[in-house]
């Protein structure tokens, strides 16, 4: 969209969106907000999560002339919007050549309007509590969903609430302040969710994310945001061999997966690039090492973006389907390659950062070819990292 929305922005489901598929049982549902995924799953012990479904999908990538630009590939074609999107794919030749790549580019999700990747999640997730009449958003969020999320209803009319640590930093605190979300303060993880899955199934408050345990990913109208991010880069001629993602519980990886897996399917692009998962600590890394996937992995990091001890079966099979992996990055390595982008002019939060570090660890090893061209996705702005980077 090319302007704020209004007051009441009109809300258009894509009339090709006709209900949710699980992404391992493979079960499909009518239309629905289903916010602990798929319910056969989470009854038989392995939580999974839910998909769009579209009766149909475009054949080119013709983008559209009014609401949301990649409408046709998402569950809303129009709805709130403070015109997140078109992000810059950035040619990097200098550390191409450091790194002995033919070609490095940087996909820049700082260039949002709140700062980073979330506002895409953000625009369809609050268009469909829109659509289906909610009157309060919340999540569970100590970082950049809880900033998006806020500005977003705000945008929208609707409230907004946001289960927190006590130590949020102060940034995020005071952005929440400023958009007039209400804050709920937590000293530990089950207890956000333990309030967010009350809020929800006892008040009738509309999820943005997840709050299920063991975790899975987001609701599926927030997570098919993501998938721009794909068409994006597609359309801008930015087709990579190898996508290099920082995650938590893989909500951008998975929604990047998925539009690289229609592109593949619709005939647009002749390849799957292979997606590495760059995480502070091994969670992924373990599991595709054999470890169960709901075991608690726990693990401290400065990389508050990317924290967390859960692995979601979104992550495992995103990486697992396109040939890809996890790479494991400390705080060290991501400090090293924050400090790398920024000799680039790139200034950007600490877990995006890593992704440098990681394609440096996967040129290394020899998963990546001196022929081959990576692409970083740089998740969000660094100016709300809550140490300095360089010191």
């Amino acid at each position: 969209m090319n302007s704020l929305v209004s007051e009441s922005p009109a809300v258009t489901r894509n009339p090709r969106l006709h209900g949710l598929r699980c992404i391992h049982c493979a079960r499909e549902y009518p239309l629905q907000d289903l916010p602990a995924g798929c319910p056969h799953c989470a009854a038989a012990g392995t939580p999974a999560s839910l998909e769009a479904v579209y009766a149909e999908l475009p054949k080119t990538l013709r983008t559209a002339s009014t609401g949301y630009k990649w409408g046709p590939w998402l569950p809303y074609t129009q709805g709130v919007s403070l015109s997140e999107g078109g992000t810059p794919c950035l040619d990097l030749p200098r550390l191409a050549r450091a790194l002995g790549l033919r070609q490095l580019s940087a996909k820049h999700e700082g260039m949002n309007p709140t700062g980073s990747h979330k506002d895409r999640m953000s625009a369809q997730a609050v268009s469909r509590a829109l659509d289906v009449g909610a009157q309060t958003v919340v999540l569970a969020s100590s970082g950049n969903a809880a900033v998006s999320a806020a500005a977003y209803c705000a945008a929208a009319g609707l409230a907004c609430e946001v289960a927190t640590y006590h130590d949020m930093p102060e940034p995020f605190a005071r952005a929440l302040q400023r958009l007039g979300a209400k804050r709920l303060t937590f000293d530990r993880g089950f207890g956000r969710w333990e309030h967010l899955r009350s809020r929800v199934e006892q008040d009738g408050a509309f999820a943005l994310t997840n709050y299920s345990v063991p975790a899975v990913g987001s609701p599926a109208f927030g997570v098919e945001g993501y998938r721009a991010v794909a068409l994006e880069c597609v359309a801008d001629g930015c087709i990579p061999d190898h996508v290099l993602v920082p995650t938590a519980r893989g909500d951008l990886l998975w929604g990047v997966y998925s539009g690289l897996r229609d592109l593949l399917q619709a005939g647009l692009i002749a390849r799957m690039p292979r997606l590495w998962a760059v995480e502070p600590f091994p969670r992924l890394a373990r599991v595709l090492g054999g470890e169960p996937l709901q075991a608690d992995f726990a693990g401290q990091t400065m990389q508050f973006s990317t924290g967390g001890g859960t692995v979601t079966l979104q992550q495992a099979l995103a990486v697992q389907r396109s040939g890809g992996g996890a790479v494991v990055v400390d705080d060290a390595g991501a400090v090293e390659g924050s400090a790398r982008l920024a000799a680039q002019g790139l200034w950007v939060e600490l877990c995006a950062g890593a992704c440098l570090s990681a394609l440096a660890q996967l040129r290394a090893r020899g998963e990546i070819a001196p022929s081959e061209h990576a692409l970083l996705l740089l998740t969000a702005k660094g100016d709300r990292d809550t140490f300095d980077t360089f010191s």
